[in-house]
């Protein structure tokens, strides 16, 4: 079967070749036969019914630094008509240039697949929809009122605070028992944010792990343990954490069976979960990473899973 392919993502000069998740898929791609386009969030176009971008065609992809990439032509792309499936593979931060993009892709989804499904990414903020299984996560509030903040943190001492739609571990904070700068950082964030802020529970485990699982398609696929770096709270790669091998406990087997079927249902075929300590603190949809580190430990080949249940779904 071959497919022609779009890819939604950000400049494919400007990414790490070594751990990026989207370049491992696309690598995968090629010698299955599939035809690469790729094209940025900012080139869609709609007009008289079509979604249309401007898109060049990936011929060669390497895991050579420098030059892990080569272009053919450029042109203009009906994403109803020209296309299969469309990967939308862009970095948050989910903003209204994300959400925008989700409804303009969403107006393809009946003839082209678009993975994961464009109205389920946008029904699923990472820190809302894991609302759907709050028994499974730590404590936690949503709010702007500071006089709500503060008796959640008299009543767990400590707690992290982070932005309700950031990303890779940015403006997360931890506040401790005696810490008096929780009305200035609720200050802060209503200034630099119009949303409601997370206020949850610290977890003092934080420091043994925070575990990023992938499931494919509803299916749990790997594990990676992230450490923080000396002096940090926030485990993420992109924050300075360190990716080790682990596998699933009894917990994070009985979480990824209770997702599973709603994501499979959803369309959201690539999700990341985090678990710290057993608790589920985030839903990854919109551009997940981990698989690179995961199958550089466990010997698995995770793209390949992922075009495989693609390739089915067509």
């Amino acid at each position: 079967m071959t497919l022609n392919i779009a890819v939604q993502m950000d400049p494919i000069e400007t990414i790490n070749i070594a751990g990026d998740s989207t370049f491992a898929i696309l690598l995968a791609a090629l010698p299955r036969g599939h035809r690469l386009w790729h094209y940025s969030t900012g080139d869609l176009s709609y007009r008289d019914g079509r979604v249309t971008a401007p898109a060049r065609e990936l011929l060669k992809l390497q895991r050579v630094a420098g030059d892990h990439f080569s272009f053919g032509e450029t042109r203009t792309i009906d994403l109803a008509d020209d296309i299969d499936v469309v990967l939308m593979r862009q970095d948050p931060p989910f903003d209204l240039a994300y959400i925008t993009a989700t409804h303009l892709l969403e107006r393809i989804a009946h003839k082209t697949l678009v993975v994961n499904d464009p109205a389920s990414v946008r029904n699923a903020p990472e820190k809302l929809f894991v609302l759907d299984y709050a028994e499974f996560m730590p404590p936690t509030l949503i709010t702007r009122r500071l006089e709500d903040a503060r008796a959640f943190h008299a009543e767990h001492g400590e707690v992290v605070v982070k932005p309700l739609y950031g990303n890779a571990g940015s403006a997360v904070f931890h506040v401790g028992r005696n810490d008096a700068n929780l009305a200035a950082l609720t200050e802060l964030f209503g200034q630099v944010w119009r949303e409601p802020f997370m206020v949850q529970a610290f977890l003092p485990d934080v420091s043994k792990g925070d575990k990023r699982i992938v499931l494919i398609d509803g299916e749990p696929a790997g594990a990676i343990n992230r450490l923080p770096k000396n002096g940090e709270i926030r485990s993420n790669l992109a924050a300075g954490g360190s990716a080790h091998p682990t596998e699933l406990t009894a917990r994070e087997a009985e979480i990824c069976a209770k997702l599973g079927p709603e994501l499979a249902k959803r369309g959201l075929l690539f999700v990341g979960i985090d678990v710290i300590a057993g608790y589920l603190t985030e839903i990854n949809v919109t551009s997940p990473t981990g698989i690179v580190a995961i199958d550089r430990f466990n010997g698995t080949d995770t793209p390949t899973l992922i075009w495989e249940r693609i390739e089915a779904k067509l």
